[in-house]
């Protein structure tokens, strides 16, 4: 048995329709937007980048987005696989066989002056999925705390001191058991005890 629908159940189909395409056209781009902007203003720190201020106001980086420091006095972050462009963030995706990885990490070890037998912690020539990883293992800190004392005139003690102090970055992961510094904030905690 054949049924046709007539004009009349037709014009009700496509109102219903309509009906569901505009809920959820509200819902989906109205009321979702609405949810995400108002947990967004509950945590504005994070929501607005993590900006990082110096004691004059200007921003000088963020908490959550690594940048490149390359002179001796400073802490260096982890490589990054995106030249430090936060707006292409992502890995190298180079295997860790690879031959062009095996390059990359022995060109980043000839710019530390290792003695025979010294080995490198990991994170210090290996770029992170992101590229842009803000905090460095408190082995690669302390791997690097000697030539910023020697560059900044302190002692190895004193810059070991600021590694472990929570204003510097200091962070533990409880999961992992694993403890992290940000090099942002380490560097400005440097710069401070400077002055």
């Amino acid at each position: 048995m054949k049924t046709t629908l007539s004009f009349g159940d037709l014009t009700r189909q496509f109102a219903v329709s309509l009906r569901i395409l505009l809920v959820t056209v509200l819902i989906c781009s109205g009321l979702y937007t609405v949810i995400v902007l108002l947990a967004a203003q509950i945590v504005p720190y994070s929501a607005s980048g993590s900006l990082i201020r110096s004691e004059n106001g200007q921003v000088v980086g963020s908490e959550l987005i690594g940048q490149q420091f390359s002179r001796p006095e400073n802490f260096w972050s982890r490589p990054s696989a995106v030249s430090w462009n936060a707006a292409g963030a992502g890995g190298s995706n180079l295997s860790p066989a690879s031959l062009a990885m095996r390059q990359k990490s022995e060109k980043l070890l000839g710019s530390f002056a290792l003695k025979k037998g010294e080995t490198v912690p990991a994170d210090l020539v290996t770029a992170s999925g992101s590229g842009l990883d803000p905090h460095i293992s408190i082995a690669a800190a302390r791997f690097q705390a000697s030539r910023v004392a020697h560059a900044r005139g302190l002692s190895v003690d004193q810059v070991m001191r600021l590694i472990y102090e929570p204003t510097s970055g200091n962070v533990t992961i409880p999961l992992l058991n694993e403890s992290l510094v940000n090099v942002l904030q380490l560097n400005r905690s440097l710069d401070r005890l400077k002055k």
